[in-house]
């Protein structure tokens, strides 16, 4: 998949916010419709599974999954003070996540994807959670050139969600891979200095085949 058939739809960033901007972004452009099933990768503080969850209404239901016991705890604290029960909370592991095959609408994430050492096995797994026309809605970082190797493991580079970026070929190469279709770029920041290198923050969609 080459980058002129990638759909592109800039928004206008300011220098200022470049950093960043787009890695928390997602929920806005994901247009969750009321019924739906959704899942927030990466989901931390059950922030954006909350507004989700009132997004999709009764009749609909979102998981957020995460790794840290302490945030899923922190997440269930939020949704139960704030009576919210069309949301579950999930342990799991982006290159396995905990849920059936086929039976979601939405999957969102913000600046998370780009932290797992086997990307194609976790948009496999967005790819196989998803219903036939699913789509996904995905706020990450992509580096310009490789991120040299003294950063990968790098303390600061981690939690400043660039240490695991890959290309935007790359990037693009491997959702083409899985078999998304429709992808289009909908944000993307000009690039920013990290590290000996230059980032870009995006805000990426596209759809699961409906059939093979």
């Amino acid at each position: 998949m080459d980058t002129e058939q990638i759909q592109i739809r800039y928004s206008v960033l300011s220098e200022d916010d470049n950093c960043c901007l787009s890695c928390g972004g997602a929920l806005d452009y994901s247009k969750a419709k009321p019924g739906e099933i959704c899942v927030d990768l990466g989901s931390g503080r059950g922030t954006d599974v909350l507004r989700l969850a009132e997004d999709v209404g009764e009749t609909g239901f979102v998981y957020g999954v995460d790794v840290a016991d302490g945030m899923l705890k922190k997440a269930q604290k939020n949704a139960d003070k704030l009576g919210v029960s069309n949301v579950k909370f999930v342990k799991s592991e982006l290159e396995n996540i905990q849920i059936e095959s086929d039976t979601v609408n939405l999957v969102i994430s913000n600046c998370t994807i780009n932290h797992a050492k086997d990307k194609y096995k976790v948009w496999s797994e967005v790819e196989r959670i998803l219903k036939k026309s699913g789509r996904f809605v995905v706020s990450d970082i992509y580096s310009i050139g490789e991120v040299p190797e003294e950063f990968r493991n790098d303390p600061q580079a981690v939690a400043e969600c660039w240490a695991g970026a890959t290309t935007k070929q790359k990037y693009l190469d491997t959702l083409a891979k899985v078999g998304f279709k429709d992808i289009e770029i909908i944000e993307e920041s000009t690039p920013y200095a990290k590290g000996k290198i230059e980032v870009v923050s995006f805000t990426i969609a596209g759809k699961k085949k409906c059939c093979n």
